[in-house]
């Protein structure tokens, strides 16, 4: 098969399912995982699709943003690994703000089982995910906990954005922040290809007095759009065994404390 026969094969892929991983192409397309990661990277210099951790996405309309659904599937390991070291963070009975994101939904799913939170959040998934634990069929509360939504406008990652949830979170104050980022830089700090989000995420900082912020390795020397806060704001970073050991003692410098997840503590 040419490279071009390929490389439309791939392309048909991600705009048929939302994306599509390295290791499935590999098995479709019957060459090397090498050849595929050539391929994906050529796919994005033409700006046809987003190469992320573990494959490509479709390329959203709004900043180059991949879907929620898309991006759910990607450095699953990591994220169970991050999410429960992340949970383990956060103390019973506490107020928690979770921004959006695939990586803060699996950490939200590691909070289940945390009594008594007040969970204040922009994202419809996140919110979900804990209603559907902390409520009856009937729409009656357990004793699991609260979730409050900001509101606001819809982006393609399901996060609410904008004035209004910028409004409502300026007159709350949460003991804990869990942010998820799309990109962790030593320069440019934690970013977010998305302007209206950016602003939003700006107002989760302000409104935690502790920021923890949950970034799989891949996200490190990526460098969105917009700035959401510098390295230095950072009380903790949950990230993965993956990170390199250079970046490994640059963060750890930086952040208030580093914590690496290993993958082999997450379930299977």
């Amino acid at each position: 098969m040419l490279a071009r026969q390929r490389q439309e094969r791939i392309l048909e892929e991600v705009r048929a399912h939302g994306g599509a991983r390295v290791s499935d192409l590999v098995g479709a397309l019957g060459v090397s995982e090498m050849t595929v990661r050539r391929d994906i990277t050529i796919l994005a210099g033409q700006g046809l699709v987003a190469r992320v951790h573990g494959g490509a996405t479709a390329l959203s309309a709004r900043a180059d943003e991949p879907g929620f659904s898309a991006k759910s599937q990607m450095a699953l390991p990591q994220k169970e690994a991050i999410a429960l070291a992340a949970a383990a963070l956060v103390a019973p009975g506490s107020s928690v703000a979770i921004s959006a994101g695939t990586t803060t939904h699996a950490v939200a799913s590691a909070l289940v089982d945390v009594p008594g939170l007040t969970v204040v959040t922009n994202s419809l998934p996140v919110a979900q995910v804990l209603h559907e634990a902390w409520c009856a069929p009937d729409g009656t509360s357990t004793s699991g906990g609260s979730v409050v939504l900001t509101g606001g406008e819809r982006t393609p990652s399901d996060a609410l954005v904008g004035p209004v949830a910028v409004a409502a979170l300026r007159s709350l104050h949460v003991d804990t922040l869990l942010l998820g980022v799309h990109g962790v830089d030593a320069d440019a700090g934690l970013t977010t290809p998305n302007l209206v989000e950016g602003e939003t995420n700006r107002a989760l900082v302000a409104a935690a007095r502790h920021v923890v912020v949950v970034a799989d390795s891949s996200k490190w020397h990526v460098v969105g759009l917009a700035s959401i806060a510098r390295l230095e704001d950072v009380d903790v970073l949950v990230t993965d065994d993956g990170l390199p050991p250079a970046a490994r003692d640059l963060l750890a410098a930086r952040v208030g404390r580093l914590v690496v997840a290993e993958r082999d503590a997450a379930p299977a």
